[in-house]
């Protein structure tokens, strides 16, 4: 099963939020994200949060969950209400954008989720953002704009092939070194290291 999510961030374009939100199989508004969706004409299977920044109007068609928990932010509810459903792949969006300790905390969060989930990506309007295990390949077009970011401090023992600035046995380090503003030189991407959290955004092309 395939979740939707959407946070009260930054969307990314119609085209690319229409593309994902058609192939869901269950929709969670987490609690201003549900003002996205009634903007989008979207509507919801449930909407959840300690709604704080929702107010319902009492007409909706999603089920409404408020939950008033101070120890989980309403993505946390949202993805744990998604695992409570049975989804094994979730994308979220509004996750990024607007208030910078929103966007820290929710890549936190993403970090959390990450090994309860098949996949879970944020999808924004510059790129795809999800956590990788080692090893990792992927087919990304030739000419495309990734990063990586050690997320939990440091990345070690990093290799990675495809790309143009690739590293062998090395260390990705907050403050040292990250592998920011990279590029995709080959078809298939693929990525080994032997400890640590990695982050990759895959940008999307500047013609989408």
């Amino acid at each position: 099963m395939k979740a939707f999510i959407l946070c009260n961030g930054e969307i990314p374009p119609l085209y690319l939020f229409k593309k994902n939100v058609t192939q869901a199989d269950l929709i969670i508004a987490a609690d201003g994200g549900a003002y996205h969706a009634n903007e989008l004409g979207i509507t919801a299977n449930y909407i959840i949060g300690d709604l704080d920044s929702y107010t319902p109007s009492g007409d909706e068609a999603s089920q409404i969950i408020k939950d008033p928990d101070q120890e989980t932010n309403d993505l946390e509810k949202a993805l744990n209400l998604a695992l409570k459903k049975s989804a094994k792949h979730a994308i979220v969006v509004g996750a990024t954008g607007r208030r910078l300790d929103h966007t820290l905390k929710n890549l936190s969060v993403l970090l959390q989720f990450h090994p309860k989930f098949e996949t879970l990506f944020f999808l924004d309007r510059y790129c795809t953002i999800q956590l990788v295990d080692s090893p990792f390949s992927q087919n990304i077009e030739p000419g495309t704009s990734v990063s990586l970011f050690p997320i939990s401090g440091s990345v070690e023992g990093i290799t990675t092939r495809g790309l143009q600035y690739p590293l062998t046995n090395g260390v990705l380090r907050n403050g040292v070194q990250d592998g920011s503003s990279n590029k995709t030189v080959k078809k298939s991407v693929e990525i080994e290291f032997k400890k640590g959290d990695l982050l990759l955004l895959i940008n999307h092309k500047p013609s989408e």
